[in-house]
């Protein structure tokens, strides 16, 4: 491998020409990705977090009837205004069989049908009842209003209709919907299989002693663990040594039994650096440095059918560059409609330091203050070495390439870690 040049941008360089911008990264990344054409059938318990491979269509009208929203009595609505007879109830379950006349009611329950010739449900709260007859009480009559309290017939979804469209990744709440429509399988997109290792001779695993030079390699676990977040098949090769027939081999491998390929380290500029010169040889490198803070060394291509993220090796870039560019690329494999990552805008209560250049990823601290107002805060040291930083943090303060400083009190976009991590 040559020698470093002297011209060359370091990542140190606030601005460096060749760079990519983060929103052209993404663009690029996205032009490359095929969403996954396999899918399995799971049991419904077993779906969670899973995303649809195909639309769940409504096998019932939901509801199936027109029922009362609450408990009370069912009636017709012009005939509230006068003493009406009890003359039945209707439970969820045992609906009331009979049509109910002018100038009569029957008690319902929450859930129960709605009994022929009635119209309105109105709360038991606001009426009076005297043995078998019942009054609304004057105080609530005009609030009242035809149809009230009333549940109808396939309001929330009609038979044949879209009750969860492909690319939803499924919540509890989802589950539950698929179960009110009696469905006991589901059609989920497989999962993606992500292999990863870490490069650097430097590198030792848990268990081993340290010797003068040597650091503990705490990407893999980091890595491991956003990965099982995510819910992907994680094939773990370990720490593969800075020699290119290492390296080689484990591309070789990769590549063959994974979607996704993830390395961290050895794609800078240095001159035991070789993944990105073996990912050149053997596939494709897209691109290899970014316009952001922290993480500029990151090298895109593919192997294969299998997409490569050569993340850097500074802890703290490497969990930036994963939940800005990977995570992304994930979800768009598995065919989701939303990929991008959420941001909000706050109030910064801190000064923070920033050159114009790059795209900042700074740290932060999502609270409240004294006024119940959601406000943010800097963790400190930003240093891409400070693991302890992303510790701290519950977000991202997300500052444009062309921002400088910023003053305490000044509106910042903010990327929270809820729904990344």
């Amino acid at each position: 491998m040559t020698k470093n040049n002297p011209n060359t941008a370091s990542c140190q360089d606030e601005f460096d020409p060749n760079s990519l911008s983060v929103t052209q990264a993404l663009k690029q990344i996205s032009d490359q990705i095929k969403p996954l054409s396999s899918f399995e059938q799971l049991a419904l318990r077993d779906a969670l977090g899973r995303v649809l491979a195909k639309d769940v269509l409504s096998t019932i009208n939901v509801p199936a009837f027109t029922n009362s929203a609450m408990d009370g009595y069912a009636l017709r609505f012009e005939d509230m205004h006068n003493p009406l007879n009890l003359i039945g109830t209707a439970y969820a379950g045992k609906p009331y069989e009979n049509s109910v006349l002018n100038g009569e009611c029957i008690r319902i329950m929450t859930g129960a049908p709605l009994p022929k010739g009635t119209d309105t449900v109105i709360m038991q709260e606001h009426v009076t009842k005297n043995e078998e007859k019942i009054t609304i009480e004057a105080a609530h009559q005009s609030s009242h209003k035809k149809g009230q309290n009333i549940r109808q017939y396939g309001e929330d979804l009609k038979l044949g209709e879209t009750a969860l469209a492909k690319g939803t990744k499924l919540k509890a709440a989802d589950i539950g919907l698929i179960a009110s429509l009696g469905i006991a399988e589901v059609t989920v997109c497989r999962k993606i299989r992500v292999a990863f290792f870490s490069t650097g001779d430097e590198l030792r695993s848990i268990g081993e002693t340290l010797e003068e030079g040597q650091i503990y390699d705490s990407n893999r676990y980091t890595l491991f663990s956003m990965l099982k977040c995510f819910g992907v098949e994680i094939i773990d090769m370990g720490i593969i040594k800075d020699e290119p027939k290492s390296i080689r081999l484990a591309f070789e491998v990769a590549s063959k039994n994974a979607d996704v390929l993830i390395t961290t380290g050895g794609v800078s500029v240095g001159d035991a650096d070789y993944v990105k010169q073996t990912l050149a040889e053997l596939g494709t490198v897209n691109f290899w440095k970014i316009a952001m803070k922290p993480g500029k060394p990151l090298a895109v291509g593919a192997i294969g059918d299998a997409i490569f993220f050569g993340l850097p090796g500074n802890p703290v870039s490497a969990m930036v560059t994963f939940y800005q560019f990977v995570q992304p690329a994930l979800r768009q494999l598995l065919g989701q409609e939303q990929t991008s990552n959420t941001t909000i805008q706050l109030k910064c209560i801190s000064n923070l330091k920033k050159r114009p250049g790059r795209m900042d990823f700074q740290r932060g601290i999502i609270f409240t203050d004294e006024n119940g107002n959601f406000c943010v805060k800097t963790t400190g040291n930003q240093g891409s070495h400070v693991l302890s930083s992303m510790c701290q943090a519950n977000c991202f303060i997300v500052l444009s390439q062309e921002s400088g400083n910023i003053e305490a009190g000044s509106l910042v976009e903010v990327q929270p870690f809820h729904g990344l991590m």
